[in-house]
């Protein structure tokens, strides 16, 4: 699931002034990092990271569960299918993303699992979409779920002349939703009511905006049109070259901003914009920043949203629905950054003259 362009992941009001990037680029990260930006500092952390993150995840599994009253109208949506939406999102790209046969290839296909069974293997999903026939968000959490191949036949018959329906094709919301919903369109293998291009060119990423007017809402807005049109990182040549150069360039100084002002979930997600760019990992970046966020990653694996990182050793020094989100960012962040840094070093080792490949 995605949260809109005004709203941080939980859905209250998003801070507003999280940065105002100069001109320094990545030096300015490298100031709030500290030492930490050696060559290979990602790579030193982020295994660490990745598993810590998915065993908290894990070890809260339950706290994800639905309640028995999922479909009555009183129940708040973003407590109860948001989260479980948004675990079944990222544990699949991080299975996906994660070499097999690794526990954390293992663990997060077996979240996706649970999400899936909580969801009664779609049946749920089906009535909700009946209930609820102009609703987006019924699609968008099975859209998450058919893209890893778990599909509900009644689900898709239902929602097929649905998703055919002018007011499918009219729904007026913000443009990098708009462009989520055609991410989800593609996942369940319909045709997409609108094109993707057109959208993209609406949101606050497409056009390029000036990048001192970077702030919570836009933040939020340019990390899920990237999610979007990438479908979350899986597929980095849908980014065209302007975009990507643009990104590129001023990552750096606005995952400064948010480092300064400890909004650690905005870090995770622009550092899962970062490796999902096409080419050459951003290097200098992911190894200024990661190192930083692994400090403020307690040593039972959450993360905090926002603010000074507590060091109480209690089991949960965090209030649940403020550290699931953020934890589960920096796991899928995680993953993406391994995968961008090491086909990084196999590409070297192909176009290095002299260099040795590791034997597989």
């Amino acid at each position: 699931m995605t949260t809109t362009a005004t709203e941080d992941p939980q859905g209250r009001p998003a801070r507003e002034h999280i940065c105002a990037p100069g001109a320094s680029g990545a030096s300015e990260v490298s100031r709030a990092a500290g030492p930490s930006g050696a060559p290979g500092a990602a790579l030193a952390v982020l295994p660490g990271v990745l598993a810590s993150a998915l065993a908290w995840t894990d070890a809260h599994r339950t706290r994800f569960a639905l309640p028995d009253d999922v479909l009555e109208p009183h129940t708040q949506v973003n407590a109860t299918l948001k989260p479980l939406g948004e675990l079944a999102q990222l544990g699949s790209t991080i299975r996906r993303t994660a070499a097999p046969g690794t526990p954390e290839h293992e663990l997060a296909g077996d979240l996706v699992a649970y999400a899936w069974e909580q969801l009664h293997e779609g049946a749920l999903l089906l009535e909700l979409l009946r209930a609820e026939p102009f609703a987006a968000y019924p699609y968008e959490i099975y859209a998450a779920f058919a893209g890893y191949g778990l599909r509900h036949e009644g689900f898709e018959a239902l929602a097929r002349p649905l998703t055919a329906t002018r007011a499918w094709a009219h729904t007026e919301q913000h443009a990098n939703r708009q462009l989520g919903l055609v991410n989800s369109e593609r996942r369940v293998g319909v045709v997409t009511h609108t094109d993707a291009g057109g959208v993209l060119s609406r949101t606050w990423l497409g056009g390029l905006s000036e990048p001192w007017m970077f702030e919570g809402p836009s933040g939020y807005a340019l990390t899920h049109t990237v999610f979007h049109l990438t479908d979350w990182g899986r597929m980095p040549d849908r980014v065209p070259k302007k975009i990507d150069g643009y990104l590129r360039t001023w990552l750096p100084a606005w995952a400064d901003g948010c480092l300064e002002s400890g909004q650690w979930d905005l870090t995770g997600e622009l550092l899962a914009v970062a490796a999902s760019l096409p080419g050459p990992a951003p290097a200098e970046l992911l190894d200024a920043v990661w190192p930083v966020l692994a400090d403020v990653q307690h040593p039972t694996g959450c993360v905090p949203e926002t603010g000074v990182p507590v060091q109480d050793p209690a089991p949960d020094p965090y209030p649940f629905i403020d550290c699931y989100h953020s934890t589960l960012v920096t796991a899928f962040a995680a993953a993406l950054s391994l995968r961008s840094l090491r086909q990084t070093d196999a590409r070297t080792d192909e176009t290095t003259p002299g260099r040795e490949r590791p034997t597989p």
